[in-house]
Protein backbone atom coordinates (compact mmCIF):
# COMPACT_ATOMS: atom_id res chain seq x y z
CA UNK A 1 0.00 0.00 0.00
CA UNK A 2 1.47 3.39 -1.32
CA UNK A 3 0.14 6.98 -0.02
CA UNK A 4 0.96 9.88 -2.26
CA UNK A 5 0.67 13.80 -1.85
CA UNK A 6 0.11 16.14 -4.03
CA UNK A 7 0.59 20.40 -3.16
CA UNK A 8 -3.01 20.93 -2.22
CA UNK A 9 -2.64 19.87 1.38
CA UNK A 10 0.28 18.09 2.59
CA UNK A 11 -0.35 18.74 6.23
CA UNK A 12 -3.93 16.19 5.34
CA UNK A 13 -1.81 13.88 3.60
CA UNK A 14 0.77 13.49 6.43
CA UNK A 15 -2.05 13.20 9.00
CA UNK A 16 -3.88 10.51 6.95
CA UNK A 17 -0.85 8.60 6.27
CA UNK A 18 -0.10 8.47 10.37
CA UNK A 19 -3.23 7.62 10.93
CA UNK A 20 -3.47 4.56 9.28
CA UNK A 21 0.66 4.07 9.63
CA UNK A 22 1.61 4.26 6.74
CA UNK A 23 5.32 7.17 5.36
CA UNK A 24 4.18 8.75 2.29
CA UNK A 25 5.57 7.18 -0.40
CA UNK A 26 8.34 9.79 -2.08
CA UNK A 27 7.44 11.87 -4.40
CA UNK A 28 8.81 14.59 -6.46
CA UNK A 29 6.10 16.66 -8.04
CA UNK A 30 7.87 19.86 -9.42
CA UNK A 31 7.43 22.96 -12.01
CA UNK A 32 9.26 23.94 -15.12
CA UNK A 33 9.89 27.70 -15.56
CA UNK A 34 7.41 27.67 -17.85
CA UNK A 35 4.84 26.14 -15.29
CA UNK A 36 4.44 22.91 -17.10
CA UNK A 37 4.33 20.03 -14.13
CA UNK A 38 6.84 16.98 -13.48
CA UNK A 39 6.28 14.12 -11.55
CA UNK A 40 9.03 11.64 -10.25
CA UNK A 41 7.84 8.50 -7.82
CA UNK A 42 11.40 7.45 -6.35
CA UNK A 43 9.69 4.40 -4.64
CA UNK A 44 8.61 1.11 -6.66
CA UNK A 45 5.11 0.99 -6.77
CA UNK A 46 4.84 -1.97 -8.98
CA UNK A 47 1.75 -4.10 -7.63
CA UNK A 48 1.05 -2.31 -5.35
CA UNK A 49 -2.48 -0.63 -3.71
CA UNK A 50 -1.69 3.53 -4.12
CA UNK A 51 -3.85 5.82 -3.48
CA UNK A 52 -2.68 9.67 -4.65
CA UNK A 53 -4.37 12.57 -1.94
CA UNK A 54 -5.18 15.84 -3.22
CA UNK A 55 -7.95 18.33 -2.94
CA UNK A 56 -8.57 20.13 -6.36
CA UNK A 57 -8.78 23.78 -4.57
CA UNK A 58 -7.39 27.18 -5.43
CA UNK A 59 -5.20 26.91 -7.66
CA UNK A 60 -8.03 24.29 -9.30
CA UNK A 61 -6.62 23.58 -12.16
CA UNK A 62 -2.73 23.01 -11.01
CA UNK A 63 -4.28 20.70 -8.49
CA UNK A 64 -6.18 18.63 -11.24
CA UNK A 65 -3.31 18.76 -13.62
CA UNK A 66 -1.06 17.17 -10.85
CA UNK A 67 -3.96 14.54 -10.23
CA UNK A 68 -4.16 13.56 -13.65
CA UNK A 69 -0.20 13.58 -14.03
CA UNK A 70 0.40 11.45 -10.47
CA UNK A 71 -2.34 8.90 -11.91
CA UNK A 72 -0.09 8.66 -15.67
CA UNK A 73 2.98 8.27 -13.99
CA UNK A 74 1.48 5.49 -11.33
CA UNK A 75 0.02 4.01 -14.66
CA UNK A 76 3.04 3.87 -16.30
CA UNK A 77 4.91 2.43 -13.55
CA UNK A 78 2.50 -0.66 -13.07
CA UNK A 79 0.75 0.06 -10.27
CA UNK A 80 -2.18 -2.22 -8.84
CA UNK A 81 -4.67 -0.40 -8.59
CA UNK A 82 -5.01 3.61 -8.44
CA UNK A 83 -7.51 5.48 -5.92
CA UNK A 84 -8.01 9.28 -6.65
CA UNK A 85 -8.17 10.34 -3.19
CA UNK A 86 -10.11 13.96 -3.44
CA UNK A 87 -11.25 15.31 -0.33
CA UNK A 88 -12.62 18.40 -1.76
CA UNK A 89 -14.07 18.16 -5.80
CA UNK A 90 -13.58 21.45 -7.48
CA UNK A 91 -15.75 22.02 -10.27
CA UNK A 92 -18.35 20.12 -8.23
CA UNK A 93 -20.86 22.79 -8.37
CA UNK A 94 -20.74 23.13 -12.55
CA UNK A 95 -22.87 19.73 -11.99
CA UNK A 96 -25.62 20.81 -14.48
CA UNK A 97 -26.36 23.30 -17.66
CA UNK A 98 -27.40 26.39 -16.13
CA UNK A 99 -28.30 27.68 -19.13
CA UNK A 100 -27.63 27.73 -23.07
CA UNK A 101 -24.15 26.78 -24.08
CA UNK A 102 -22.77 26.16 -20.82
CA UNK A 103 -20.52 23.48 -20.30
CA UNK A 104 -21.14 20.76 -17.15
CA UNK A 105 -17.79 21.19 -16.20
CA UNK A 106 -17.94 17.85 -13.48
CA UNK A 107 -18.39 15.99 -16.15
CA UNK A 108 -15.85 16.47 -18.41
CA UNK A 109 -13.20 16.67 -14.62
CA UNK A 110 -15.05 12.97 -14.12
CA UNK A 111 -13.79 11.72 -17.72
CA UNK A 112 -10.31 13.34 -17.11
CA UNK A 113 -9.51 11.51 -13.79
CA UNK A 114 -11.03 8.23 -15.40
CA UNK A 115 -9.10 8.10 -18.54
CA UNK A 116 -5.93 9.27 -16.71
CA UNK A 117 -5.79 5.50 -15.17
CA UNK A 118 -7.64 6.00 -11.86
CA UNK A 119 -9.37 2.94 -10.77
CA UNK A 120 -11.73 4.29 -7.73
CA UNK A 121 -12.53 8.12 -6.52
CA UNK A 122 -13.10 8.73 -2.68
CA UNK A 123 -14.11 12.14 -1.92
CA UNK A 124 -16.07 14.05 1.15
CA UNK A 125 -19.00 15.42 0.55
CA UNK A 126 -19.66 16.17 -2.85
CA UNK A 127 -21.97 19.24 -3.94
CA UNK A 128 -24.34 17.28 -5.33
CA UNK A 129 -25.02 13.10 -5.25
CA UNK A 130 -25.39 12.59 -8.86
CA UNK A 131 -21.69 13.36 -9.73
CA UNK A 132 -20.68 10.35 -8.70
CA UNK A 133 -22.96 8.32 -11.45
CA UNK A 134 -20.12 11.13 -13.49
CA UNK A 135 -17.67 8.78 -12.83
CA UNK A 136 -17.05 5.88 -14.73
CA UNK A 137 -15.20 3.98 -12.03
CA UNK A 138 -16.63 3.12 -8.27
CA UNK A 139 -16.59 6.27 -6.21
CA UNK A 140 -17.19 6.64 -2.15
CA UNK A 141 -18.80 9.98 -1.14
CA UNK A 142 -17.86 9.86 2.18
CA UNK A 143 -20.12 12.38 4.43
CA UNK A 144 -18.55 14.71 7.43
CA UNK A 145 -21.47 14.88 9.16
CA UNK A 146 -20.29 12.10 11.99
CA UNK A 147 -17.39 14.29 12.73
CA UNK A 148 -19.44 17.38 12.89
CA UNK A 149 -22.16 15.53 14.98
CA UNK A 150 -19.50 14.81 17.84
CA UNK A 151 -18.31 17.98 17.59
CA UNK A 152 -21.84 19.55 18.16
CA UNK A 153 -22.55 16.76 20.76
CA UNK A 154 -19.64 17.93 22.63
CA UNK A 155 -19.66 21.42 22.61
CA UNK A 156 -23.70 21.97 22.95
CA UNK A 157 -26.85 21.35 25.06
CA UNK A 158 -28.89 19.52 22.58
CA UNK A 159 -31.91 20.29 23.89
CA UNK A 160 -31.77 23.64 22.61
CA UNK A 161 -30.19 23.44 19.54
CA UNK A 162 -31.76 24.06 16.04
CA UNK A 163 -30.58 22.69 12.60
CA UNK A 164 -30.50 25.78 9.45
CA UNK A 165 -30.04 24.83 5.98
CA UNK A 166 -28.71 28.24 4.68
CA UNK A 167 -31.17 27.74 1.44
CA UNK A 168 -33.48 25.56 0.16
CA UNK A 169 -31.20 23.38 -1.53
CA UNK A 170 -29.10 22.22 1.30
CA UNK A 171 -32.45 20.92 2.73
CA UNK A 172 -32.00 17.07 2.61
CA UNK A 173 -28.08 17.54 3.85
CA UNK A 174 -29.25 19.64 6.88
CA UNK A 175 -32.53 17.22 7.71
CA UNK A 176 -30.04 14.10 7.83
CA UNK A 177 -27.77 16.34 10.64
CA UNK A 178 -30.72 16.96 12.66
CA UNK A 179 -31.68 13.48 12.75
CA UNK A 180 -28.84 12.76 13.70
CA UNK A 181 -28.71 14.64 17.02
CA UNK A 182 -32.54 14.71 17.20
CA UNK A 183 -33.08 18.33 16.27
CA UNK A 184 -35.56 20.33 14.54
CA UNK A 185 -34.99 22.21 11.40
CA UNK A 186 -34.94 25.27 9.96
CA UNK A 187 -34.71 27.00 6.70
CA UNK A 188 -33.49 30.40 5.33
CA UNK A 189 -35.27 31.15 1.83
CA UNK A 190 -32.79 33.00 -0.05
CA UNK A 191 -33.15 35.00 -3.97
CA UNK A 192 -29.65 35.12 -5.33
CA UNK A 193 -29.74 38.13 -7.23
CA UNK A 194 -26.40 37.49 -9.12
CA UNK A 195 -23.12 35.03 -8.45
CA UNK A 196 -21.46 35.55 -5.29
CA UNK A 197 -24.52 37.51 -3.59
CA UNK A 198 -27.19 36.80 -1.77
CA UNK A 199 -30.49 38.41 0.07
CA UNK A 200 -32.28 36.52 2.82
CA UNK A 201 -36.38 36.73 2.09
CA UNK A 202 -37.65 34.51 5.22
CA UNK A 203 -36.91 32.31 7.95
CA UNK A 204 -39.34 29.49 7.59
CA UNK A 205 -39.11 27.57 11.32
CA UNK A 206 -39.68 28.69 15.03
CA UNK A 207 -36.19 29.71 15.76
CA UNK A 208 -36.63 32.52 18.94
CA UNK A 209 -34.22 31.41 21.92
CA UNK A 210 -32.70 28.93 20.15
CA UNK A 211 -28.42 27.95 19.12
CA UNK A 212 -28.89 27.86 15.34
CA UNK A 213 -26.80 25.54 13.72
CA UNK A 214 -26.12 26.70 10.01
CA UNK A 215 -25.23 23.36 7.98
CA UNK A 216 -23.54 23.43 4.22
CA UNK A 217 -20.78 21.79 2.07
CA UNK A 218 -19.05 24.66 0.92
CA UNK A 219 -18.91 28.29 2.23
CA UNK A 220 -17.00 30.74 -0.67
CA UNK A 221 -17.68 34.42 -0.08
CA UNK A 222 -19.57 33.89 3.09
CA UNK A 223 -22.17 36.01 1.79
CA UNK A 224 -25.28 33.66 1.95
CA UNK A 225 -23.37 32.35 5.73
CA UNK A 226 -23.42 36.04 6.90
CA UNK A 227 -26.55 37.07 5.62
CA UNK A 228 -28.33 33.94 7.24
CA UNK A 229 -26.80 34.66 10.60
CA UNK A 230 -28.22 38.21 11.01
CA UNK A 231 -31.84 36.62 9.26
CA UNK A 232 -31.70 34.06 12.28
CA UNK A 233 -30.75 36.45 14.66
CA UNK A 234 -33.83 39.11 13.49
CA UNK A 235 -36.07 36.32 14.69
CA UNK A 236 -34.62 36.05 18.13
CA UNK A 237 -31.95 33.59 18.21
CA UNK A 238 -29.82 33.31 21.01
CA UNK A 239 -26.99 32.12 18.78
CA UNK A 240 -25.79 31.12 15.68
CA UNK A 241 -23.01 28.62 14.44
CA UNK A 242 -21.61 27.09 10.87
CA UNK A 243 -20.46 23.41 10.18
CA UNK A 244 -19.11 23.54 6.96
CA UNK A 245 -17.46 20.58 4.97
CA UNK A 246 -15.27 22.78 2.51
CA UNK A 247 -13.73 26.17 3.57
CA UNK A 248 -13.06 27.76 0.00
CA UNK A 249 -13.29 31.38 1.53
CA UNK A 250 -12.04 32.90 -1.78
CA UNK A 251 -11.92 37.23 -1.67
CA UNK A 252 -13.00 38.40 1.61
CA UNK A 253 -14.72 35.71 2.57
CA UNK A 254 -12.32 35.62 6.36
CA UNK A 255 -12.90 39.21 7.00
CA UNK A 256 -16.35 39.27 5.96
CA UNK A 257 -16.85 36.20 8.30
CA UNK A 258 -14.58 38.12 11.09
CA UNK A 259 -16.75 40.87 11.49
CA UNK A 260 -20.14 39.42 10.91
CA UNK A 261 -22.93 37.91 13.68
CA UNK A 262 -21.83 34.57 13.49
CA UNK A 263 -20.29 32.97 16.67
CA UNK A 264 -18.51 30.37 14.67
CA UNK A 265 -17.52 29.41 11.76
CA UNK A 266 -16.63 25.47 11.66
CA UNK A 267 -15.16 24.17 8.45
CA UNK A 268 -12.80 20.61 8.09
CA UNK A 269 -9.30 20.81 6.68
CA UNK A 270 -10.58 18.88 2.88
CA UNK A 271 -9.08 22.55 2.43
CA UNK A 272 -5.76 23.16 3.75
CA UNK A 273 -6.59 26.60 5.81
CA UNK A 274 -4.94 29.84 5.11
CA UNK A 275 -2.88 31.58 7.73
CA UNK A 276 -5.66 34.31 7.93
CA UNK A 277 -8.61 31.44 8.55
CA UNK A 278 -5.93 29.69 11.22
CA UNK A 279 -6.15 33.59 12.69
CA UNK A 280 -9.36 34.67 13.11
CA UNK A 281 -11.05 34.13 16.09
CA UNK A 282 -14.22 32.85 15.23
CA UNK A 283 -13.43 30.11 12.91
CA UNK A 284 -12.37 26.83 13.83
CA UNK A 285 -10.89 24.05 11.86
CA UNK A 286 -11.94 20.41 12.15
CA UNK A 287 -9.44 17.28 11.20
CA UNK A 288 -11.28 15.26 8.70
CA UNK A 289 -7.74 12.92 8.43
CA UNK A 290 -9.36 10.26 10.60
CA UNK A 291 -12.13 9.75 8.45
CA UNK A 292 -10.37 9.35 5.36
CA UNK A 293 -7.59 7.52 6.97
CA UNK A 294 -10.13 4.80 7.79
CA UNK A 295 -11.83 4.60 4.34
CA UNK A 296 -8.39 4.54 2.73
CA UNK A 297 -7.91 1.63 5.25
CA UNK A 298 -10.88 -0.04 4.66
CA UNK A 299 -10.41 0.09 0.63
CA UNK A 300 -7.11 -1.42 0.92
CA UNK A 301 -8.45 -4.19 2.87
CA UNK A 302 -11.83 -4.77 0.71
CA UNK A 303 -13.95 -4.04 3.61
CA UNK A 304 -17.23 -1.82 3.48
CA UNK A 305 -16.73 2.25 3.57
CA UNK A 306 -20.47 2.65 3.94
CA UNK A 307 -20.36 1.84 7.64
CA UNK A 308 -18.60 5.06 8.16
CA UNK A 309 -21.52 6.93 7.66
CA UNK A 310 -23.45 5.35 10.47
Amino acid sequence: MKILAGNSNLALSTAIATYIGVPLTKCQVRRFADMEIFVEIQENVRGQDTFIVQSTSFPANDHLMEVLIMTDALRRASARRITAVIPYFGYARQDRKPGPRTPISAKLVANLISRAGADRVLTVDLHAGQIQGFFDIPTDNLFAAPVMVRDIKERNDLKNVMVVSPDVGGVVRARALAKRIDAPLAIVDKRRERPGESEVMNVIGHVRGKTCILVDDIVDSGGTLCNAADALLAQGAKDVYAYITHGVLSGGAVARISGSSLKELVVTDTIAPTEAVLLTNNIRVLPIAPLIGEAIARTAKEESVSSLFD
